[in-house]
């Protein structure tokens, strides 16, 4: 399961920056700028990705190994 999360965790964090590098660059990456839903609202979504990596990566430190 700690695995499981630090992979999740990672995806996210790659995800959240690669959004926020399209915001700031223009170039086009990333999941968040292909979802229609999303449309206008790009940068808080890179960030809450951002957010939830950490928080993922908090939860999988929790975990004892094993």
């Amino acid at each position: 399961m700690k695995q499981l999360l630090e992979f999740l965790g990672f995806i996210s964090l790659v995800q959240g920056v690669m959004g926020l590098v399209h915001e700031f660059t223009d170039w086009k990456w990333g999941l968040v700028q292909k979802l229609g839903f999303l449309d206008g609202h790009e940068l808080y979504a890179s960030i809450a990705l951002l957010l939830l990596g950490v928080a993922l990566f908090a939860a999988a430190e929790s975990r004892k190994t094993g």
